[in-house]
C-alpha cells in the first residue's frame, strides 16, 4: 500500500484516482468511509468525502475518521486532496483539515500544491492562476458556495489555519528534487508549516514528486499525484492499472447539474448532437417523483439514437441568479439534487448501466442513488475524468467536475471507448 487519499468531494476523488491510475498505481475509490476493513489489493486507496463546503468542524471530523480508517488498511503516507481552484474561503475548510491531519500524524509541515497545469491551474510566486487569469479574476469569483476573491495561497492558508505559510519558488524547483528538500528543511527551521510550491508545468510536478515521496502528508489538487505515482509505479502495475475499470453496459444517459462555464459550453455543444431536455425548476418543487418518472419516460423514448439523451439543469450566470432570487439558492439546489436522485433510481430500475454526469454535487447524488460504495478506476476521458466501474454492480460512471473536460466531452465519453 503506497498511498491513502482523503478527498473533500466526489469528483475531486475521482480526479486524483484517475491520475494515480494513469501514472501506474492500481487504485480503488470508496464513496465515503467504509463501515469495515476492505481487502483491496490496490496500491492506492481514495476515500471521497462531502466536506468541501460543510461546517469546518464537520469537515475535520470526517477527515480524521477517513485517516484512521486508511491507517487500519496499512497506509503510511497520506494525501489531502482539494480542488485545483482551492475552493475554500477564509472560513475554511482546507486550513482546519490540514491542521487536524498534521496533528493526528505528529507532523509539523506539509505542502500546499493545488496546481494542475494540464487543466490550466498553475502557481507562480504563491499566486494561483486559472489559465492566464488570477484565480480571483476568473469565473471562480462568482462561485455560489465558495467565491474566490483572493489568489494568494499564503494569505488564504494563513487566514484559515493556525500555523505559518512559506513559499518554494519556481526557480528553486527548477534546480531539482535535492534543492526542494533543502528548501523544505530551511523553512522548517523557520517554523513554516504550510509550504506553497510554485508549479508552472508538468516537469515541476515530477520534481516535486521525487522530493516529497517520503513526506507523510501532502496536500493539493490532483496534479501532484502524477509526480508521486511516477516514483512508485512499476512496469507491471502500469500495465494492469486501467483494466479493472473499463466501462460496460449498453444503455447510457447524460445528467448535468453543474452551472460552471465549461459545463455550460459542453451542454450547448451536445444539444446540437443529441436529444436534450432542460429541467423545469417549478416541476421539481411541485412533484419530484412524478416529474422524475416523466423525465425517465422521455429518456427511454429518446434512447435509441446514436448518442445518449441529456437531462440538464445547467444555467448561465444570469439564469442562475434569477433562479436563486425566485426560489432561493438552497431550495432550488436541493430540489434539483432530489430530482436527479429520483431519476437515477428509476433509470437503474429500468436497466440503465452507464451514467455520464457533470457536477461534483450531482455526481455524489447519482453515485449515492445508485448504491455505489466502491469502484475501480478505468481509462481517462479527459485529464482528471476517467470512466469508473462499480466493484459490486454492473454499472459504469463518468463523473466530471464542473470545469473539467473539453466542449466535446459528452460525445467523446461515448464514442472513444469500447464497452464490455
Amino acid at each position: 500500500m503506497r498511498l491513502g487519499v482523503i478527498a473533500d468531494d466526489f469528483t475531486g476523488a475521482t480526479d486524483i484516482a484517475s491520475f494515480l491510475v494513469q501514472n501506474g498505481l492500481t487504485t480503488i475509490q470508496f464513496n465515503g468511509i467504509p463501515a469495515r476493513e476492505e481487502l483491496t489489493g490496490a496500491q492506492a486507496i481514495v476515500v471521497s468525502l462531502k466536506s468541501r463546503s460543510c461546517p469546518a468542524e464537520q469537515a475535520v471530523a470526517q477527515s480524521l475518521a477517513a485517516l484512521a480508517w486508511l491507517q487500519k488498511q496499512g497506509c503510511e503516507r497520506f494525501y489531502f486532496k482539494y480542488c485545483s481552484t482551492f475552493d475554500s474561503t477564509a472560513q475554511g475548510n482546507i486550513g482546519p483539515v490540514t491542521d487536524a491531519l498534521l496533528n493526528a500524524l505528529g507532523e509539523t509541515q506539509t505542502v500546499i500544491c493545488p496546481a494542475l497545469p494540464v487543466n490550466g491551474r498553475t502557481v507562480y510566486q504563491g499566486y494561483l492562476f486559472v489559465g492566464d487569469q488570477l484565480l480571483s479574476d476568473s469565473g471562480m469569483r462568482h462561485h455560489p458556495v465558495t467565491p474566490m476573491h483572493d489568489s494568494n495561497l499564503l494569505r488564504l492558508m494563513t487566514a484559515q489555519a493556525t500555523g505559518k505559510a512559506g513559499l518554494i519558488a519556481a526557480t528553486q524547483i527548477d534546480q531539482g528534487a535535492a534543492s526542494v528538500r533543502q528548501a523544505l528543511g530551511q523553512l522548517a527551521e523557520q517554523g513554516i508549516n504550510y509550504v506553497v510550491t510554485d508549479t508552472l508545468h508538468q516537469a515541476h510536478l515530477l520534481t516535486l514528486g521525487a522530493a516529497l515521496s517520503d513526506m507523510r502528508l501532502v496536500t493539493g489538487g490532483s496534479g501532484l499525484a502524477i509526480g508521486l505515482a511516477r516514483q512508485w509505479a512499476t512496469a507491471e502495475t502500469d500495465a494492469e492499472a486501467e483494466q479493472a475499470g473499463r466501462p460496460q453496459g449498453d444503455r447510457a444517459v447524460v445528467l448535468s447539474g453543474s452551472c460552471s462555464q465549461m459545463t455550460h459550453r459542453q451542454v450547448a455543444a451536445y444539444r446540437q448532437l443529441a436529444p436534450a431536455c432542460e429541467v423545469d425548476i417549478d416541476q421539481c418543487l411541485e412533484e419530484t417523483e412524478g416529474y422524475a418518472r416523466q423525465l425517465c419516460d422521455w429518456v427511454e423514448t429518446n434512447s435509441h439514437q446514436a448518442l445518449a439523451p441529456l437531462l440538464f439543469a445547467t444555467a448561465d450566470a444570469q439564469q442562475l441568479q434569477m433562479i436563486q432570487q425566485r426560489y432561493g439558492a438552497q431550495r432550488s439546489s436541493e430540489a434539483v439534487e432530489q430530482l436527479f436522485a429520483a431519476v437515477t433510481r428509476e433509470l437503474k430500475a429500468r436497466g440503465w448501466q452507464r451514467f455520464i454526469v457533470a457536477g461534483g454535487e450531482t455526481s455524489g447524488v447519482v453515485a449515492q442513488s445508485l448504491g455505489v460504495t466502491a469502484f475501480h478506476i478505468g481509462p481517462t476521458i479527459s485529464p482528471g475524468v476517467p470512466w469508473v466501474r462499480d466493484i459490486h454492480q454492473p454499472l459504469s460512471l463518468a463523473l466530471k467536475s464542473g470545469n473539467f473536460g473539453d466542449e466535446d466531452f459528452f460525445r467523446r465519453a461515448q464514442t472513444e471507448f469500447t464497452y464490455d
